[in-house]
């Protein structure tokens, strides 16, 4: 439980904070300050003042201020709730001396301000000076004269002024010493200036007793200095390249001079070679104009001019002088030297180049010779693109230098081409160069992938040109060339300074699609894609196969040729059988009733056979030297199966008749179709001569039994079978197209078989020896011509 006591103490301390406090009431007023500003000719009466409180202020309790104003002829108040009022005098007391302070006071008491006690004229503030203008002489081309109008006359207020000046468009303002403009004047003439500048002016001013308020800056006067004679060299510099004939193309080009003090209206050149500088003769001067537009509102430094451009061989140097004139004369002489190519002067060291708070920061190491100054030159592109419009632009530095920024303006996303060359006294030296870029992004574009010939079966080089450089973006970390044949994506990473690549591992008559990804380290770009199908047969594949095929058939074709030569009589055997000659038969050796006798055959022997179907009036037609031949009458003996195997026809030995041989033994005029064998006209021998066979006699001739059997079942069908006709020695007279139908009918019809007659029979009328019929009986003649084909 709570006891009376603490409840007590409880509601004694909510009283205590419930009432104000008893000590200092107020805050006390502070930093007062008033100010009387002009309207018009002459000072406000109205004097505004402000004030500020020190301590914590309750705000429990209703404060009221007081702002009390007096001088000699009354006092003047005002009260409000504000901590700012502004007291209304009636007229303003200018030179009487002002008291002012705050009271401040509310139910707990009241406090008041320290007293302010200045002369009427330190709480004024007037209007700037009115009506100032710069007056630009031309006999003083560093200074201008400013004039300008007192804001209020001096009865009312005596004024001081402040003078400021700068460069058109800067802000860097330069100040005229308080001293020179203490007096009250209304002109002054600035001096130190830049020559052909257009300059920004301002004025104000104030009262001149000590402190008091400065009223506000003139609005700006603008105006050009004079121009003057350029005090400055102009920048001479030169690019250098290489064209296809390995000579040197050197272009060389300048700024504007620092100091030009003018507009620069021509550059004065002249070039001269070493040797005519040694020999003292002088290069021949010549003007370069330079158009400009008068609109310009100052000649800018940064404006490239390209002077001359010279082709210089490798073992040529030159000195080049240039000045630069404007309106008023000439500045000095800038020179230049490019020596010898292969006398160049040495480079720096160990070159780096950074990049730092958007600026590019360049370091290098000093060579070993003593510089005279460094120029750090930057191209975007190469180094020629700034002859087509791109940004170049170098700077100089002194020869104490060893890293620098680059000051020209840089932009994002562009290759630039740094490059420090030293200069020894004029003398270029080699330079040092690296590519850098003041930020990187992704590339515009992707590379452009094509192949490189034709594709092979399992492989096809691809290729690709290297991104513009102002489409990188940034530096080529390395390429991803990508192919697919519609199954499975592959990819190869290749490095920056790859163009050109060979897939492999292809599969045969297959189509590709590929494509090539560029990257930065800022990202990727994915160029177009191309197709190609790989070949079915490599290269020389099909030829192969031909050439195997061609040979291979080449050497069967040999093989064979080989074989038949060396198999020579094999095959003729088998092809061309080889068919005993009847006239060279020893078949007399072994003959009991003939002993071996040797005849020679005669020239008009039977050399054939010929068959002609004739009629009975055909042998009237005949020559006189076929009608002595004698018909024969065909027998089946003449078959081939019966042949008596020694080579078909045989001679007889002594002439012989024709005989018909028909059913009725008629003559042969009786008989509408005859078989006539024509023997040989020529007298033969009686002796009947045996081939020299050795094969052994037909049944038909060890058996005449049997021939006279065969002869009289055979003797009607013979008698309407052709005429078979021996010719003899009176070949020209047949007919070719006869020739050839006795040649098909001898296929066909069996050859002709004869029978053995005995040596001391001599045929009668249609009758043999034997007693047999004529047609019946053959007879053996020897062959002239050897065995003819049948």
């Amino acid at each position: 439980m709570v006891s009376a006591k603490e409840v007590q103490l409880l509601v004694l301390s909510c009283l205590i904070f419930a009432l104000p406090s008893t000590g200092d009431p107020l805050g006390k007023p502070q930093n007062l300050s008033c100010i009387a500003v002009q309207e018009g000719e002459r000072i406000s009466p109205n004097i505004s003042c402000v004030w500020e409180t020190a301590g914590r202020q309750t705000t429990d309790v209703n404060t009221t201020y007081t702002l009390n104003v007096g001088f000699l002829s009354g006092m003047y108040n005002v009260s409000t709730p504000e901590k700012s009022a502004t007291v209304s005098v009636g007229l303003f007391p200018n030179p009487s001396l002002l008291d002012i302070w705050v009271e401040a006071h509310n139910t707990l008491g009241k406090v008041e301000s320290e007293h302010l006690k200045e002369e009427a004229n330190w709480f004024v503030k007037t209007n700037p000076p009115s009506d100032v203008r710069v007056i630009s002489e031309r006999t003083f081309p560093t200074s201008l004269l400013i004039n300008w109008a007192h804001p209020i006359e001096e009865v009312y207020v005596k004024l001081t002024y402040e003078i400021r000046f700068c460069p058109s468009g800067s802000q860097n303002w330069t100040y005229v010493p308080l001293v020179d403009t203490a007096k009250g004047i209304q002109c002054l003439r600035l001096q130190n200036l830049q020559p052909d500048t257009v300059y920004d002016t301002q004025v104000r001013c104030k009262s001149a007793l000590e402190g008091g308020y400065w009223s506000n800056w003139s609005t700006n006067a603008t105006e050009r200095t004079p121009e003057d004679r350029p005090r400055s060299k102009p920048d001479l510099w030169k690019i250098i390249t290489v064209d296809e004939s390995t000579a040197r193309q050197v272009w060389f080009i300048c700024k504007d001079p620092v100091l030009s003090n003018g507009r620069i209206i021509r550059f004065d050149i002249k070039i001269q070679d070493h040797m005519d500088r040694v020999k003292k003769r002088s290069g021949e001067l010549e003007s370069i104009p330079v158009n400009r537009s008068k609109a310009d509102p100052s000649p800018s430094q940064q404006k490239i001019t390209i002077l001359k451009q010279i082709s210089l061989d490798d073992k040529k140097s030159v000195e080049v002088y240039v000045t630069a004139v404007n309106s008023v004369g000439k500045s000095p002489e800038a020179s230049l030297v490019i020596t010898e190519k292969a006398n160049e002067l040495p480079t720096v060291k160990d070159l780096k180049v950074q990049r730092n708070g958007g600026q590019l920061c360049l370091e290098w190491k000093p060579p070993a010779r003593p510089v005279s100054e460094y120029v750090v030159e930057w191209v975007s592109g190469s180094p020629i693109d700034w002859v087509s419009g791109s940004q170049m632009d170098w700077q100089r530095e002194q020869a104490s230098t060893t890293n620098t920024v680059i000051k020209g303006s840089l932009e994002k996303f562009v290759s630039y081409t740094v490059s420090v060359y030293p200069l020894y006294s004029g003398v270029t030296g080699k330079p040092a160069s690296k590519e850098a870029f003041l930020e990187e992004g992704v590339p515009l574009k992707g590379p452009a992938v094509k192949l490189k010939g034709k594709p092979g079966c399992n492989e096809a080089e691809l290729v690709w040109n290297e991104i513009p450089q102002h489409s990188r973006r940034g530096f080529i970390t390395n390429y991803t060339i990508f192919y697919t044949s519609g199954t499975k994506t592959h990819n190869i990473t290749v490095p920056a300074n790859t163009t050109s690549y060979t897939l492999k591992s292809l599969s045969r008559s297959t189509k590709y699609d590929t494509w090539v990804i560029a990257s930065t380290i800022r990202g990727s770009k994915r160029g177009f894609n191309h197709s190609f199908t790989t070949l079915k047969y490599g290269t020389g594949e099909i030829e192969g196969i031909v050439v195997g095929v061609c040979l291979s058939f080449l050497f069967v074709v040999l093989l064979t040729m080989l074989l038949c030569i060396n198999k020579k009589d094999v095959i003729e055997d088998n092809f061309w059988p080889r068919i005993p000659n009847p006239g060279e038969s020893t078949i007399g050796n072994w003959s009991p009733d003939y002993p071996l006798k040797t005849e020679t055959p005669k020239e008009n022997c039977l050399s054939g056979i010929s068959v002609l179907d004739v009629d009975v009036c055909d042998g009237k037609c005949w020559p006189e030297d076929d009608k002595a031949s004698l018909p024969l009458k065909k027998d089946k003996y003449l078959s081939e199966e019966h042949s008596s195997g020694i080579g078909g026809s045989s001679c007889m030995s002594s002439p012989c008749q024709s005989v018909s041989d028909s059913d009725e033994g008629g003559d042969m005029a009786d008989t509408t179709a005859s078989t006539i064998q024509t023997l040989s006209s020529q007298p033969q021998q009686d002796i009947f001569s045996r081939s020299e066979s050795t094969q052994p006699l037909l049944d038909s001739e060890e058996n005449p039994d049997m021939l006279l059997q065969e002869g009289s079942r055979q003797s009607q069908h013979f008698s309407r079978q052709p005429s078979f006709t021996h010719t003899a020695g009176n070949e020209d007279s047949a007919d070719p197209a006869d020739f050839n139908q006795l040649e098909m009918e001898q296929q066909v019809l069996e050859p002709l078989d004869f029978c053995p007659l005995e040596e001391e029979t001599t045929p009668t009328d249609g009758q043999s020896a034997d007693g047999l019929p004529a047609a019946l009986v053959s007879s053996y003649m020897p062959q002239l011509g050897g065995y003819r084909p049948q």
